[in-house]
């Protein structure tokens, strides 16, 4: 009876070693490409829109759907932050050069995608803000065995997240 016990305890093992782990680490490498991929299309967004100063329909759209090419649904989040000259509003006898003070005001997902159906482009200019955050909202297989074995993420956690941000370095209406 002890050396059944053991033997079943030693195929259990020996299953464990042979399957589970090599499992978990081919998928964790996959995790590590999704993540590579997604930082790298949020990256490249964000460059972009930085570099020409123009957001458009297409571009967003393409955005999304590169992101989301490894099988991994994603939810992308933008902020705008518009820089508003408003000049005029202070003035100051001890410095006549500076009238006023540059204000930011913030545009989000929501907004941005309204704005991007109903104009289909976003001309932004030099100063403005972009902020994207791109997280998954899907379980991976690395993330439902490390749950499985090691109890360590909750149900809300994202695992691959991509962030990238800059200021607009050109007027997009050039």
């Amino acid at each position: 009876m002890g050396d059944s016990l053991i033997t079943i305890i030693a195929i259990f093992l020996a299953a464990i070693l042979m399957f589970v782990f090599p499992l978990m680490s081919l998928s964790e490498r996959s995790d590590d490409i999704a993540q590579l991929s997604i930082q790298t299309a949020t990256d490249d967004f964000v460059d972009n829109v930085r570099t020409t100063g123009k957001l458009t329909l297409d571009d967003w759209t393409q955005f999304i759907e590169t992101a989301s090419s490894g099988g991994i649904a994603v939810e992308p989040e933008i902020q705008l932050q518009i820089l508003d000259e408003n000049p005029g509003v202070k003035t100051t006898q001890a410095e006549m050069t500076k009238i006023g003070e540059n204000v930011y005001y913030n545009l989000y997902t929501s907004q941005v995608e309204d704005m991007l159906s109903k104009d289909k482009k976003i001309v932004l200019k030099e100063g403005d803000r972009i902020s994207v955050t791109v997280k998954n909202t899907n379980k991976t297989m690395a993330q439902i065995l490390r749950n499985f074995f090691y109890t360590v993420a909750g149900n809300n956690s994202a695992e691959i997240t991509a962030k990238h941000a800059g200021i607009v370095t050109v007027n997009g209406n050039k």
